[in-house]
């Protein structure tokens, strides 16, 4: 077993061309739109490939991987995650990379006369009656807004005002449609409603946003998910993650 595998993973590493077939990919909401641009210039690289996409909060993929959903490569927004799933013996330890770094801002509504933000401090203000936060018990966004206010000793005085979300994603909307005065979202969400929300402030948080992504076991279709894994590597693949606002990692 061990031999197959790695005689599969040369093969991808070496660029052999994927077989036609679905290839199923678990992923961060945050990765929505990039890993969307992704699949299309991938299923071009290996003609009669299709990139099929599960998009959630980290958390909740991760529980439906380890219950044994059939998935082929899981994209994380935090190590949490993607630790869980390798404890699980659900992911090929050796595809494992950090592949993409993000950062963590608080968004209000363009319109509506939102109290200015300077600090985490200011949400405090009355103005500020209804946070969106993803649920920190399963979003990642949510976890490190958690750490960010418990370091800056601000949680316990603004836990009540928070809107839990089940995804990044959802915080955002919040904002936008003007249901929630601030939320927590990563800067690469922030970016994407320009006219509708803006980034406030950038939040300093313990560590770095960085991103995991790993081929899976058990989806179906092993030497696709290590090709696309491998193709977050090439120059098509970071450069369209830079577009929408990734870093390095």
């Amino acid at each position: 077993m061990v031999r197959s595998i790695v005689a599969l993973w040369c093969l991808v590493a070496l660029g052999a061309p994927v077989s036609a077939a679905e290839i199923t990919v678990s992923a961060a909401a945050s990765l929505t739109n990039a890993f969307q641009d992704i699949a299309r210039e991938f299923e071009r690289a290996n003609p009669g490939s299709k990139v099929l996409f599960n998009f959630g909060s980290s958390g909740q993929l991760v529980q439906q991987i380890n219950r044994g959903a059939p998935v082929d490569a899981f994209a994380s927004a935090d190590q949490e995650s993607m630790d869980r799933a390798e404890k699980g013996g659900a992911i090929e330890r050796r595809s494992r990379f950090n592949f993409v770094r993000n950062e963590m801002v608080v968004v209000v509504p363009v319109t509506g006369g939102t109290a200015a933000l300077s600090s985490l401090a200011d949400l405090n203000a009355a103005a500020f009656a209804r946070i969106a936060i993803g649920n920190p018990e399963s979003v990642p966004a949510g976890r490190y807004a958690k750490l960010a206010l418990e370091k800056a000793a601000l949680w316990d005085s603004l836990k009540e005002r928070m809107v839990n979300t089940q995804n990044v994603r959802q915080a955002l909307d919040y904002v936008a449609r003007g249901e929630a005065d601030a939320g927590f979202v990563y800067a690469t969400d922030a970016r994407l409603l320009p006219a509708r929300v803006m980034a406030a402030m950038k939040v300093d948080v313990p560590a770095d946003i960085l991103y995991p992504v790993a081929a899976t076991r058990g989806g179906g279709n092993q030497r696709g998910g290590l090709a696309f894994v491998e193709f977050l590597k090439t120059d098509a693949a970071q450069r369209i993650l830079a577009r929408y606002g990734f870093l390095k990692p």
